[in-house]
């Protein structure tokens, strides 16, 4: 079987109502939305509209600060890094390539639970110093990256 050959179950699917063209249609004068009144009137039903009451968005007070140019960064422990199936000089892609991280986001950041037991050279945006501690530690090397060099690499 190819994807050319595929089609829908035998009634699966419905033809698209097509209302508003006319008395011939099937849909009758008023396509469907009975005489008069709020239904009838496209004007007010829409997302967020409650019947005429004051809806919620408005209703409530809105709280807090969100800061919208906050970054999020990919988090990775030293314990997983010694896991990850990754040789050598190891960055937030090729963590990514591993499976370890699912994004890099806006950047590494290295955190110190778990232990290292292999030699490794880690580029990231930040160390905690426990991580960084661990990595040398067992012989490898914690590089710490310039934002702007991480940025570019998007």
């Amino acid at each position: 079987m190819k994807l050319n050959q595929l089609a829908p179950q035998a009634g699966s699917t419905m033809r698209e109502k097509r209302v508003g063209r006319g008395r011939s249609s099937g849909m009758g004068k008023t396509s469907t939305r009975g005489q008069k009144g709020q239904g009838a009137h496209n004007k007010h039903k829409g997302p967020g509209f409650e019947g005429g009451q004051t809806p919620m968005a408005i209703r409530f007070p809105k709280r807090g600060f969100h800061h919208f140019g906050r970054k999020t960064f990919a988090v990775i422990n030293v314990g997983q890094l010694d896991k990850a199936r990754v040789n050598g000089a190891v960055d937030a892609a090729a963590l990514v390539k591993a499976g370890a991280i699912a994004d890099t986001l806006a950047g590494l950041r290295v955190l110190g639970d778990g232990e290292i037991t292999r030699p490794l050279e880690v580029s990231a945006l930040h160390f905690s110093a426990s991580a960084k501690a661990k990595i040398e530690k067992a012989g490898g090397k914690a590089v710490v990256l310039p934002a702007a060099a991480e940025a570019t690499k998007k």
